[in-house]
């Protein structure tokens, strides 16, 4: 009787702990607020990016949010906003690849009629030093003034590095260091225009999400989480 006791016991703390883990990211708590600061490469602030979580569900083993992004200049001014979803399935964190269009971009998008297809990122909360995580794809068709655009994200060769300490003003945390190399490609009216190519990292913490990133044009870090 004790053995069965200890076995229910166990499965059911393991089920507790799988059942949590969705619930620690900060993009899936419903009525948060998260700030991200962005930096120029002199490392002065050039914009906030603020998401609101809604719509927080449950749908079999998943959970799914909307986010409501704004994306506001160094004086507080509103310059674009956007509405994505992010989801937890698995341990697995699946962000909507539309994040990842850089801010000068966004600026340029926000008065277009745009359509895509969802595509998502994968960060898994049981990732470890040497994993190689899955690549990403995206793309986006715009319409504005009769003018036809359109925007790639390509997100490859990603790779877990090492676990440190990450400190920004909204808090200290033990990160996993991601790498990866990136590629921005716009086209105006079928016309590439030079495209944009960077190595990324970017520090995550499984069950919470992303606190940091750093390129060759800047970083973006968490400021604030109401």
């Amino acid at each position: 009787m004790k053995y069965a006791f200890y076995l229910l016991l166990a499965a059911t703390s393991c089920c507790t702990v799988a059942a949590q883990d969705c619930g620690g990211y900060y993009f899936l708590q419903n009525g948060k607020t998260v700030e991200m600061t962005i930096y120029n490469k002199k490392d002065k602030i050039t914009g906030v990016q603020t998401y609101k979580i809604s719509d927080v569900v449950k749908s079999g083993t998943a959970t799914l949010a909307t986010i409501n992004g704004e994306m506001m200049n160094e004086k507080g001014k509103s310059l674009s906003k956007s509405v994505v979803k992010v989801s937890c399935s698995g341990n697995v964190l699946n962000m909507d690849m539309s994040m990842y269009i850089p801010s000068a971009q966004q600026q340029q998008f926000k008065n277009t009629d745009a359509t895509a297809n969802a595509v998502y990122l994968q960060y898994p909360a049981t990732m470890k030093a040497g994993d190689a995580l899955p690549d990403g794809n995206f793309s986006m068709d715009m319409k504005t003034d009769g003018l036809n655009m359109s925007v790639t994200v390509q997100i490859n060769n990603r790779k877990v590095d090492v676990k440190e300490a990450v400190t920004t003003p909204a808090g200290t945390w033990d990160c996993y260091k991601i790498t990866s190399s990136q590629r921005i490609q716009t086209k105006m009216s079928g016309i590439g225009m030079p495209a944009m190519n960077m190595e990324v990292t970017e520090w995550f913490v499984p069950n919470f999400g992303v606190v940091k990133t750093d390129t060759k044009y800047g970083k973006t870090e968490i400021t604030a989480i109401k």
